[in-house]
Order: C-alpha cells, then sequence, then structure tokens
C-alpha cells in the first residue's frame, strides 16, 4: 500500500461565504493518500475592503501547512507595509516570517500542538519532539521574543508547505505564491494563470538550487523535494552565508498584481493534486460547465474533487490531497486603462497542458 490506502476517504470538509463584493466556496478531501497534509485560509473581510483566501499544500507532514493557516494571513494584517496600502511586500515579508516564527522554543511548541497522532512511546509527531508544555503554547504574547527552554535552538521542521495567497482589494487581486499550488483566473472564459509553479527544472529556480550548493536529480531538489519553493523544509535553508531568498530552497512567493475588470468572473486556488489532472483551461471550462446548474459554490468545488480522484492508484495522477477555493466576483468591476492594457497583451492559458506557464500580470 505504501503512502496510500486501500481505498479513498472520499469525505470532503467544504464551506461557503460572502460579502458585498464576492462569494466563495471550497472544498478539500484526502483521497487516497494516507494523511491529508493540506490545509486553507478563506477570509472574506480580512478588513473593510480587503478579502484573503490561501491554500497551503503540506509536505513530510501536515504542521507547517496548518502554521501557515493560522499565522500568515495574521502576519499580512499586522504588517508595516499592510497598514502603508503595500500588499505585495506585507505578503512577501509573512513568508519570510512564518520560517522564522516556526524556529526556537516558541516555534516548535506552537507546531507541537498543530500536529496529532502522537506516538506515545517515542513522543514524536510529524517529525517533532511532543512537548508537554505544548497545551499553554496560547498563553504566550504575540511578539514570539526569544524563549528559553529544551528547544531553543531548534532549527525549524523539516517538513514543509507551498503557499499559494490572492488578497483581493477594491479593483486589485494581488497573488503571492511559493511552490506548485497555483491561482488562475477566468476572464470571459479564458483562463489566465495568476501564479508560476515553482519547479526545479525552472531555469531561475536551477540557478539558485546550484549556487546555493543544491543540486537536482531526477526532477528533485537533491533527489528529495519535487518544488524549489516553500515554506519550512529548513534542511534546504542552513547556509549561513546566504540570505533567505537564494537559499536551495525558498519562501520567496513571485508577487503578482493584476487590475481587475468587467470581464473577470472568477479564481480558483488549488494544490497540485487538482492540477496534476486538469489545465487551468480545463479547469475554468469544467467549472463554467457547472455554474450553469449549480449555484453553490462549494458543490461546485466538491464536483472538481470527485472528477480529480483516480479510480486507483496505478498511475499516480488523482491520488493525491486535494483542495479548491472558489471565489466569484459579485458585480462587474469599471474597467480600468490598465486592465485593457494587461488583456490585450496576454494569451489564454493552454487547454492541452497539465502545466501552464501563461501568465496575467
Amino acid at each position: 500500500m505504501g503512502i496510500y490506502l486501500s481505498s479513498p476517504k472520499t469525505e470532503k470538509f467544504s464551506e461557503e461565504g460572502e460579502n458585498d463584493r464576492l462569494r466563495y466556496g471550497l472544498s478539500s478531501m484526502q483521497g487516497w493518500r494516507a494523511t491529508m497534509e493540506d490545509s486553507h485560509a478563506a477570509i472574506p473581510n480580512l478588513d473593510a475592503s480587503t478579502s484573503f483566501f490561501g491554500v497551503y499544500d503540506g509536505h513530510g507532514g501536515k504542521v507547517v501547512a496548518k502554521f501557515c493557516a493560522k499565522f500568515l494571513h495574521q502576519q499580512v494584517l499586522r504588517s508595516e507595509a499592510y497598514s502603508a496600502g503595500d500588499i505585495g511586500t506585507a505578503l512577501q515579508k509573512a513568508f519570510f516570517r512564518m520560517d522564522e516564527m516556526m524556529r526556537g522554543q516558541r516555534g516548535w511548541r506552537e507546531l507541537a500542538v498543530l500536529g496529532d497522532k502522537i506516538n506515545k512511546f517515542t513522543g514524536m509527531i510529524e517529525g517533532l519532539i511532543w512537548s508537554p508544555r505544548g497545551s499553554d503554547s496560547n498563553c504566550q504574547p504575540d511578539n514570539w521574543a526569544f524563549e528559553e527552554g529544551p528547544h531553543s535552538d531548534f532549527a525549524g521542521p523539516t517538513s514543509g508547505s507551498t503557499a499559494c495567497v490572492a488578497i483581493i482589494r477594491n479593483n486589485q487581486i494581488i497573488v503571492a505564491n511559493a511552490g506548485d499550488s497555483r491561482c488562475v483566473i477566468s476572464r470571459k472564459g479564458q483562463a489566465y494563470n495568476l501564479s508560476r509553479d515553482h519547479k526545479p527544472d525552472l531555469e531561475a529556480e536551477r540557478d539558485r538550487i546550484l549556487k546555493a550548493g543544491g543540486f537536482i536529480h531526477a526532477g528533485r531538489v537533491n533527489g528529495s523535494l519535487n518544488l524549489a519553493r516553500a515554506i519550512g523544509d529548513m534542511e534546504f535553508k542552513q547556509n549561513k552565508f546566504l540570505p533567505a531568498e537564494k537559499q536551495i530552497v525558498t519562501a520567496n512567493p513571485d508577487i503578482n498584481t493584476v487590475e481587475l475588470c468587467d470581464d473577470d468572473e472568477f479564481i480558483v486556488l488549488a494544490c497540485d493534486g487538482i492540477w496534476d489532472c486538469l489545465s487551468s483551461q480545463q479547469l475554468v471550462d469544467f467549472v463554467h460547465e457547472q455554474l450553469r446548474t449549480e449555484s453553490k459554490l462549494s458543490v461546485v468545488c466538491e464536483r472538481v474533487l470527485d472528477r480529480c480522484l483516480a479510480p486507483s492508484t496505478a498511475s499516480g495522477e488523482g491520488c493525491d490531497n486535494m483542495t479548491m477555493i472558489l471565489v466569484q466576483f459579485k458585480k462587474p468591476i469599471q474597467r480600468t486603462s490598465s486592465a485593457n492594457e494587461q488583456s490585450s497583451g496576454t494569451e489564454s492559458a493552454d487547454d492541452g497542458s497539465k502545466q501552464n506557464e501563461n501568465e496575467l500580470k
């Protein structure tokens, strides 16, 4: 059976929500995997004019994805850059801040609290040692000051997570991505990628990996990790002579800011368990088809998960955890000149490819 179950877990966690600008639905499913390592955040009212959506796809354990789902949007909101209106910088700082917060005694304790399935004999949990003091971690101050303790030198988790986040404010969408989860927008039925999948064989990723002392074997970083950017994965971030953005694996996100226009219908954020099975355009087409007869966005997401679930584990595709968030814009958005310029100069995502690189910027 290996990493797969003998039969898939098809029970779904689904949710709906809305405000005066948009409505959303989401669904997640464990599928064939032995554990569920995806997490998500859907906060339609981060503040009075801002919505936040994020998909976090864990690997090597679930705790980093859960940590991001709990804390990343909080760090964005608390950022001085966010208060100044610079959302892109606030997002970038929040991605790096996740790695900083997971180090040391406080980070170790928070990760232990978020984990489960403790081995009572060894004390091991998701690659971390269980702390008997973990239950009081919520009483700690929010400034994440250094704490003395048996794990003060904890370098951070060896497990990791992708992070694909979309912030919608007024007529703008700002997408931050590290890893191979993806955000796609439907503009007049055409799919445009708002993020890029960070695979090790991309030239920029390969150059950074090699310069930092890593290598790529069989499409994997150091023969292990099949993505080039992630939060966590501290074993790939140990070069003390390099800044965080130049490590073998980095949490540094691509930031993409796009002006929305009245042709924009919805966005989708999803983990690679979806994109392994459908191209960006195929998913947009499927969603359009479902919306003709189904008004509940969470049900549309559930149907996507069922569509992607493999009948067996023979091929590997359709066997991953799956999470999808569908965000539909409620009202036509006034078209701006910059939106016209961006729309006219961009090709749509190719329907025949599962790994699209055509992006809307």
